[in-house]
């Protein structure tokens, strides 16, 4: 399905925070110009979190789940699911410099991560563009635009 206007940014984010999802994982590939040790690879997750995905978080509850609330019962709970899962990813990432095993954390957080935005792609997203009328559609693109 072709990702509405309105929700293109989102997606074309997610592809990024895939890309670290995979490299947090155990036995992820070398990424050309992505760290390959688990060090590097915890830095340039927390820089990421901080720089990309606390403000990708932000604009999915801002700016489209408040959008879309009250639409479907079916939309409302999974824009709850998402908003849980956000707050689970945070506590992963805020969770990381203390961590015993950070490799085995890392993969954790990986996992979790992917998981959540396969979810926004293949459930979220299709559904909000199944569900919502392009009334709605066109205030998130408003939103993202100002």
């Amino acid at each position: 399905m072709k990702r509405h206007d309105s929700l293109a940014p989102l997606s074309r984010e997610h592809h990024a925070a895939l890309i670290l999802a995979r490299l947090l994982q155990k036995g992820a590939p070398v990424f050309k110009g992505l760290p390959a040790d688990t060090a590097g690879k915890a830095a340039y997750a927390r820089q990421f979190y901080r720089d990309e995905l606390i403000p990708h978080f932000m604009a999915e509850e801002n700016v489209v789940l408040l959008n879309i609330k009250g639409t479907s019962h079916q939309l409302d709970t999974l824009a709850e699911d998402i908003i849980r899962e956000h707050k689970l990813l945070k506590l992963l990432f805020e969770m990381m410099p203390e961590a015993d095993h950070l490799e085995d954390h890392l993969d954790s957080l990986g996992f979790a991560l992917e998981k959540h935005i396969r979810k926004e792609e293949r459930e979220l997203f299709p559904l909000i563009q199944s569900t919502c009328s392009e009334s709605i559609l066109d205030a998130i693109k408003r939103s993202f635009a100002a």
